[in-house]
């Protein structure tokens, strides 16, 4: 899996740009299929905003399915770096299912057994 990790509106730290691949690194015990993945992580220029400044976005590439994407904001990059990984679990979970939906109806067209 190949993992490129930037920064807009702020400067990239060792320690971001690790935790980042880190946290991209545990999604594959969820699906084994990811090519390719995208983190931008920054810090939004809402300068007289207060409350969720910083966001986190990742683009994970999967053979033979759309992009899936996910962007969440939080108060603490560290804190949306954790939203995007928790809801990027729960839709590549549900990616999962897919699969194994479709390639169990392959085997039952194949057989000839109907869902009914």
């Amino acid at each position: 899996m190949h993992v490129m990790v930037q920064a807009t509106g702020m400067e990239m730290t060792d320690a971001i740009r690790q935790y980042a691949e880190d946290k991209v690194a545990s999604l594959e015990k969820f699906y084994q299929g990811i090519t390719k993945v995208e983190v931008d992580v920054g810090l939004r220029s809402h300068h007289h905003n207060k409350g969720k400044n910083y966001y986190a976005e990742m683009n994970l590439h999967v053979p033979h399915h759309p992009l899936v994407r996910v962007v969440k904001d939080a108060e603490d990059l560290y804190k949306a770096i954790d939203k995007v990984r928790d809801h990027l679990k729960v839709e590549l979970e549900k990616l999962k299912g897919k699969q194994h939906r479709v390639d169990r109806n392959a085997i039952r067209a194949q057989k000839g057994v109907s869902d009914e």
